[in-house]
């Protein structure tokens, strides 16, 4: 993905730091590892310098899809990079389409589904539909 990416001329951005924890838990510790994640702790959620990457590759967008939240937003601790992203997207005054259950979930959870062009809970079926692929629970119907 990265060297087609490059050969494209497009960005391609990943995390440069992560909250990560020795443990999936809502009252897990969480601790700042920027670069590889060790083995010993699991990536709970983006860190603050990719937070800010990837707020300022929103800031002045036409369109933005969504799918995915950024972390395990429904651990308090760890949801902070998701509702970063999702009020950058509130925020941006671009088409917003947000993709998948959980994506949806945390847009309503995170209080900014009202500020949301689109929002689908078809999270591959919404990816696949902007790719213009055929989807069979709508070629079904098209055949009657």
């Amino acid at each position: 993905m990265i060297a087609k990416a490059e050969a494209k001329g497009v960005k391609f951005l990943l995390p440069v730091d992560n909250m990560c924890a020795a443990e999936f838990s809502a009252d897990a510790e969480p601790v700042l590892v920027e670069g590889d994640i060790p083995a010993d702790l699991m990536g709970m959620d983006i860190g603050p310098k990719t937070i800010e990457l990837f707020s300022a590759a929103v800031r002045g967008a036409g369109t933005i899809v969504w799918n995915g939240p950024m972390g395990v937003f429904e651990f308090e601790k760890f949801a902070v990079g998701t509702k970063a992203m999702a009020k950058a997207l509130a925020e941006s005054g671009a088409i917003t389409i947000v993709g998948g259950g959980d994506s949806a979930a945390a847009v309503e959870k995170l209080g900014f589904a009202d500020k949301i062009t689109h929002i689908s809970t078809g999270g591959g079926a919404s990816l696949e539909f902007l790719e213009g692929k055929e989807l069979p629970g709508v070629a079904c119907l098209l055949d009657a």
